[in-house]
């Protein structure tokens, strides 16, 4: 018995659209998420302005930031001293844009170390997580290293990373690369362990690419999504990593002009009064903080495919 031939779909009527809806661009979709959450907007102005004011610090600053003058300690702020002075007799406002230049530059170097160590070996311990060859004891060996190094907190082994190494700018930039880079290991390796069942990476090894090959040119395009996205978080706790050093003494030496060794100073005269040393630093802490993690928040709207979709439809 012959199949019934198909009826011929009715044609649609006359001025409506049934094509499918147009794909935001990224740009498009940078600018609606924009529109429909504007606090993300504040916080792009936020870390927009801080970059600034680092860059243009020298041109912006009135005074020397690390010129003490015992003849004006612990002015409170006024027209020569917007911010006021310390207990040495230093420019605050001078010294809080000078630190955005120390503390961001810690925080993007920490980061991005610690995110060029742990995602490469995150994607090899994924791809080859329960394998019986040699890369597979070298993934069981990451993953359990990674579970001895976050046995601990974050702070107190930056501390005694920064005590074995001397303090430094750049062994603070190692202590912040060492404790973060477990995250992107164990990030991208869940990543990895989902991405290496998808068809993409059989049709890959069919048309004879290496093992090696795979994990790098086919799915690390696609495991960078989740990293982006913490790595802007990161840097917020990188710059509150970096200062907390400082303030406990373990961070950048005095007078070099940074936000958590000026609250450790500060912090001594509050008892009496003198509120300012100590709460311009910390203000500018908050508000970098609160910059990177509203970015981070934009990126996962932006990056994340449902969440992305629901952005669209509310355009709609």
């Amino acid at each position: 018995m012959r199949n019934a031939a198909a009826p011929a779909s009715a044609p649609a009527p006359a001025g409506l659209d049934v094509s499918r809806p147009r794909r935001a661009g990224k740009i498009e979709l940078f600018l609606l998420v924009l529109r429909q959450r504007p606090l993300f907007g504040f916080g792009y102005v936020l870390v927009a302005l801080i970059v600034l004011l680092a860059l243009f610090a020298p041109l912006i600053a009135p005074y020397d930031p690390e010129q003490a003058n015992a003849s004006i300690t612990l002015r409170s702020p006024s027209g020569s001293h917007l911010l006021g002075t310390d207990i040495s007799g230093m420019d605050i406002f001078s010294r809080v844009i000078f630190s955005a230049r120390i503390d961001l530059l810690i925080a993007v170097l920490g980061t991005f170390f610690s995110l060029a160590i742990g995602s490469p070996l995150g994607l090899i311990a994924g791809y080859f997580s329960g394998n019986r060859s040699v890369w597979g004891w070298v993934s069981e060996v990451m993953m359990r290293v990674a579970d001895v190094l976050q046995a601990f907190p974050v702070f107190v082994l930056a501390i005694a990373l920064v005590a074995a190494l001397g303090q430094s700018a750049r062994n603070v930039i190692i202590a912040i690369a060492f404790v973060n880079a477990p995250i992107y290991l164990r990030l991208l390796r869940t990543q990895a362990l989902s991405l290496r069942e998808r068809r993409f990476v059989d049709a890959a090894r069919v048309a004879g690419n290496s093992e090696l090959r795979i994990v790098f040119r086919h799915i690390f395009p696609n495991a960078m999504a989740p990293a982006i996205i913490q790595t802007s978080v990161n840097m917020g706790w990188a710059v509150l990593l970096t200062a907390g050093l400082s303030f406990v003494g373990a961070g950048v030496r005095v007078p070099t002009p940074e936000w958590g060794s000026m609250i450790a100073v500060g912090a001594q005269n509050m008892i009496t009064g003198q509120w300012w040393p100590a709460l311009f630093p910390g203000v500018a802490i908050a508000l970098t903080v609160l910059g990177f993690a509203l970015i981070g928040d934009s990126l996962e709207l932006m990056l994340d495919p449902v969440r992305r979709r629901g952005i669209v439809h509310e355009r709609a």
